[in-house]
């Protein structure tokens, strides 16, 4: 995911329940069309060791924002 450009999601404000923010990631994974990038992110979060790393894979795959980060980008489309 390095050379794509990645999707913002918001999570910042979330419950911050490893399971939840990783449905959150691929549910907009997915809404951009990044099927496969989400089971991938899936798959490497569960066999990561620690909360720390799993955020990190997280921001691998999405640009980490919150709902104003979100609302700003829609008014510039």
């Amino acid at each position: 995911m390095e050379n794509k450009i990645k999707p913002k999601c918001a999570l910042i404000g979330e419950d911050g329940n490893i399971f939840n923010l990783m449905g959150i990631a691929s549910r907009t994974l997915k809404q951009n069309n990044l099927k496969e990038e989400s089971k991938e992110m899936i798959d490497r979060i569960t066999n990561s060791h620690s909360y720390d790393e799993a955020l990190n894979i997280i921001g691998e795959y999405v640009e980490i924002t919150d709902e104003a980060g979100l609302q700003a980008e829609e008014e510039y489309e």
